[in-house]
């Protein structure tokens, strides 16, 4: 019987070994090495504090900011309290960009419920510029697959450099400088879109004051 098992034993530990603590120390050295920021989560950092990801959006709704594309995560499940109760707003409020519910909102386009969202945020959008008659570009009225998108188009971030210029006291020329800054091209010149980084573009608007 012990003759039998000591190989299967054997085998056992020298796979733990080498696929659970070689292999992912390997791996993880190689990321920190090549590529760490990416690695780490492309972290973006503010006067030494973290105020963010990359790749991760944020939510905006002063005007004085850029807003970024619309997001459909729901609500993180609730952790019971010292009492054990769970309060009817914390099941109810959404919390966009929540990475634990990535996902879109699985509406088709003839859902009334997509159709009110949209019409929503067209007012929400028209109520903050209500100088600005040109079409509102879609992805500022639409979610992603995601839910968590950091990015919006070039054309999106133009139709809000008006209202961040007046609202700021900055020239349109210097928004839409910032904006054409931080617009970032296609990967490897082929793939995706062009795109701009609303934290990333926000951050700048901060710095472009001071």
């Amino acid at each position: 019987m012990l003759k039998e098992l000591k190989p299967a034993f054997v085998m056992l530990l020298g796979l733990t070994a080498l696929t659970g603590v070689a292999y992912p120390l390997l791996v993880t050295g190689i990321a920190q090495g090549v590529f760490p920021d990416a690695a780490n989560g492309s972290l973006i950092e503010q006067n030494g504090k973290v105020v963010g990801s990359a790749l991760i959006g944020q939510p905006f709704s002063d005007p004085k900011y850029f807003w970024g594309r619309p997001s459909a995560t729901g609500p993180v499940p609730p952790r019971m309290g010292d009492a054990g109760v769970v309060s009817a707003e914390a099941l109810t409020t959404p919390l966009p960009y929540n990475a634990a519910a990535s996902s879109g909102s699985n509406q088709g386009p003839l859902n009334p419920a997509l159709e009110d969202a949209v019409k929503a945020r067209i007012a929400a959008l028209k109520a903050a510029d209500p100088g600005q008659t040109a079409p509102i570009p879609v992805d500022l009225v639409t979610a992603s697959a995601s839910g968590l998108d950091p990015h919006i188009s070039p054309a999106a971030a133009a139709w809000q450099a008006p209202r961040i210029a007046r609202m700021r006291g900055l020239s349109i020329d210097s928004v839409r400088g910032l904006v054409e800054k931080h617009t970032e091209g296609r990967q490897f010149g082929v793939l995706g879109e062009t795109r701009v980084n609303v934290l990333q573009l926000n951050l700048a608007l901060g710095a472009e004051q001071r």
